[in-house]
């Protein structure tokens, strides 16, 4: 199925480590991660504030990894 193949080609960010997340985030926005889809975060961090980053990490930890399935 097309959700199979968007599963193996993107991270489920639902239940990752808020920390993990936060330090990804903020490597985005400092462009200090690259290749594959870096670009794209990018962008999408750079508005982003330390706030935003926080609040966005602790959201996507709270849910459940398995989408609550």
């Amino acid at each position: 199925a097309a959700s199979d193949v968007y599963k193996r080609q993107y991270p489920n960010l639902a239940g990752q480590n808020e920390q993990y997340l936060v330090s990804s985030l903020k490597a985005y926005k400092n462009k200090q991660r690259n290749g594959g889809q870096a670009a794209i975060m990018q962008g999408q961090a750079a508005g982003l504030s330390d706030e935003d980053i926080a609040n966005l990490a602790a959201y996507y930890a709270s849910l459940p990894a398995d989408g609550g399935e």
